[in-house]
């Protein structure tokens, strides 16, 4: 019982499969279970993941992943969203003590003595070794130093897409993080060790020891690669040979540029894409609140011939290299201002890909026929028609194929109103484009400096929106609006519609968007006559990119919601929990919204809530009658209110509360709002057999 003494005591592994045979399994386990309950905070402590690395892989590939998190004691299962996606637990590491440290040492010195040891003896050393290696007295952050390692599977024909990535406890779900299903080989270092906090002065002492060997995952297997590392000017650098298409994944130590060559010819139009902040939004701990990629490429001589440190209002670059000349290059990925520890998690994508940069128009009229033209990189053609009929007005993700390999997603808005096209020229009023309302416009401001002006004629006392839609639908336009009277008295401005925030100090609405740069403008017009609306750039920047779509109308009074957390989870039947929901309301709206589940899944409901006309936000109370689940449920809440006589129904979109840099909170969408139930307390570390549900 020495080893089992040895585990337990220190809390090294949860479940290690090639390390304790059933009954010490059991064992540590229960008395993981009665550390647990002894606990006051065990229902007050959620489980959290700050960071997942790979966050991704290949479709067809089996391979390991890291995540850091807090409060995650008792971790039995992982969940990816979505089909063909299996993934399972290996092993828990959590944060240890001096004293754990202590007890290891002595208990490793023990393990030794002695002669001939079975293989079990030695395995169970090199853990030891390892462990003890790998400690921190001090970490950068406490949030990400309890390490879960899992193995994950990606089936052959599973989609690749975004997905999310969840742990289970006995508290009950994880927040999710950033998942890919990818296409392309993948390329991945060993991920980093704990960082050790850094003290102001003496940074570089606190450099992480990186393990330099990585490792490559591809449908052939393992592929040949070089890899390097060196010192240059205190500033820690690895250098690995790639094969053009392929994924590259890695964690950004402090202070650290990672390069990566490969061979190219003249004429390639290669894109290198980058997702940091993507992949994780914000870190609260850190300013300006992300993880900031810079891509820079390079020639054999090492002179740099692109770069890119975001693309358009978006931190994560992505860079477009039209090849000069056959030769070899490198690329080099690096925190903007040097920063780093292992949460700076970052994918990287290289190949004569599909990229979509602009599509226009941005939306149309359902059970209309659209058609967009695209502009970008290795298009397999400049059209593309998206299904409008039967589908419910809002924003929808579109991309392109070629050769089998997806684009990156736009988007596209689908509205219930009318729509047309601008007319040039319409700079000035007297050339203003005349429209009857309600409309929506698609335009663009095609030059720097263009203004759009439209005519409309209003009545004494006439209420009239004008919205625009354009960063929201990842347009780079940073519009700003203006009403006017016939003789050209400014009646209404705006710049940026700030209105969906807390207390000025929670976002509701624009999840990781922090430049909200939609305009809008409610007034009440003064007398009948004839009236211009000027829609123009803030910057005065201007291009085929710089699209919009200008909704031109009386008030449309509407509500959207969000509900945080993003996952409930439940002791056992009979218990209850309750979440936030919030209001977002539209053109004026101020009625009653009551609260409830959707199509409630047999043993959950909800008692019922209302947000009142005076409030932002309620609670909604969910209660359980089943005794454990064995996956996760999809439940979903939806609002319900009366507008214009009509009953309308609203789904509130599931969210994470996550901070920027100290300060301010957003609310990150999810895809999914999931439930669990433990069992009841006696059982609630006891391993749930987990497996990823059918939606």
């Amino acid at each position: 019982m020495n080893r089992l003494r040895i585990l337990a005591s220190a809390s090294i592994i949860v479940e290690t499969e090639f390390l304790m045979s059933t009954f010490r399994r059991q064992a540590v386990l229960g008395l993981v279970a009665s550390l647990v309950l002894a606990s006051g905070a065990w229902a007050q402590t959620k489980p959290y993941i700050g960071f997942v690395y790979p966050a991704g892989g290949q479709q067809g590939q089996t391979f390991r992943v890291t995540l850091g998190g807090q409060f995650l004691d008792g971790v039995d299962s992982a969940f990816v969203s979505g089909e063909g996606v299996k993934a399972k637990i290996v092993e828990y590491n959590r944060r240890l003590s001096p004293q754990d440290i202590m007890l290891l040492r002595e208990q490793l010195d023990e393990l030794k003595k002695g002669g001939t040891k079975d293989a079990e003896t030695k395995q169970l050393i090199a853990k030891l070794e390892k462990r003890i290696a790998d400690y921190v007295l001090r970490p950068q952050s406490v949030a990400i130093s309890n390490i879960v390692i899992v193995d994950v599977t990606i089936s052959s024909d599973a989609k690749p897409n975004e997905r999310e990535l969840r742990l289970g406890t006995p508290r009950g779900y994880s927040n999710p993080l950033v998942f890919h299903v990818g296409q392309l080989p993948e390329v991945s270092a060993e991920p980093m060790s704990t960082s050790q906090l850094q003290v102001l002065g003496k940074e570089e002492e606190s450099l992480r020891k990186r393990r330099r060997t990585l490792a490559t995952r591809a449908n052939t297997g393992t592929s040949d690669m070089m890899s390097g590392s060196e010192s240059r000017g205190g500033i820690s650098e690895t250098e690995v040979r790639i094969q053009v298409p392929c994924t590259v994944n890695g964690q950004i130590g402090s202070g650290e540029i990672n390069r990566y060559r490969f061979q190219a010819r003249k004429g390639q139009r290669l894109i290198i894409s980058a997702l940091g902040r993507q992949l994780i939004p914000y870190i609260a701990d850190a300013v300006p609140g992300w993880f900031q990629p810079v891509l820079a490429v390079y020639d054999a001589n090492g002179k740099e011939v692109a770069y890119g440190d975001d693309y358009r209002f978006k931190p994560d670059p992505v860079v477009f290299f039209d090849v000069p000349k056959d030769g070899e290059y490198a690329f080099a990925i690096y925190d903007g201002i040097y920063r780093g520890r292992e949460d700076f998690v970052y994918r990287v994508t290289i190949g004569e890909l599909p990229f979509v940069k602009s599509i226009f128009p941005l939306g149309g009229q359902i059970d209309t026929a659209l058609t967009v033209e695209m502009k970008g990189w290795n298009l397999p053609s400049t059209r593309l028609t998206p299904p409008t009929k039967g589908v419910e007005p809002g924003i929808y993700p579109i991309g392109v194929r070629k050769e089998g390999f997806y684009s990156n997603r736009v988007l596209v808005a689908l509205d219930s109103l009318p729509d047309c096209l601008e007319r040039e020229p319409n700079n000035t009023p007297a050339t203003a484009q005349k429209l009857a309302l309600p409309i929506i416009v698609n335009g663009r401001i095609d030059v720097p400096g263009d203004w759009d002006v439209f005519q409309i004629e209003g009545r004494a006392g006439q209420v009239i929106v004008a919205e625009v839609s354009a960063r929201r639908l990842d347009s780079p336009l940073d519009s700003v609006l203006k009403i006017t009277d016939a003789a050209g008295k400014q009646l209404a401005y705006n710049d940026d519609n700030n209105t969906d925030t807390i207390s000025n100090l929670k976002d509701v609405d624009w999840g990781v968007n922090t430049h909200h740069a939609d305009s809008y403008i409610r007034t009440t017009l003064p007398a009948n006559g004839t009236y211009y609306i000027h829609l123009g750039a803030a910057d005065r920047a201007g291009g085929e990119e710089y699209a919009y779509r200008l909704r031109i109308s009386d008030p449309q009074p509407d509500f959207a919601l969000r509900v945080e957390p993003s996952c409930v989870g439940f002791r056992s039947s009979g218990a209850s929990a309750s979440v936030s929901v919030f209001a977002i309301r539209k053109d004026g709206f101020d009625g009653d919204i009551t609260l409830g589940l959707k199509d409630a899944p047999k043993g959950f409901s909800s008692y019922g809530a209302t947000i009142s006309s005076t409030q932002r936000v309620a609670n909604l109370t969910l209660s359980t009658s089943l005794d454990a689940t064995e996956e996760p449920v999809v439940l979903s809440i939806e609002g319900r209110a009366t507008i214009n006589g009509k009953q309308i129904a609203r789904e509130a979109e599931p969210c994470e509360d996550r901070m920027q840099a100290f300060l301010w909170t957003h609310l990150v969408p999810a895809k999914e709002f999931v439930a669990s139930v433990s069992g009841n307390q006696e059982t609630a570390a006891t391993p749930r057999r987990g497996k990823r549900g059918k939606k």
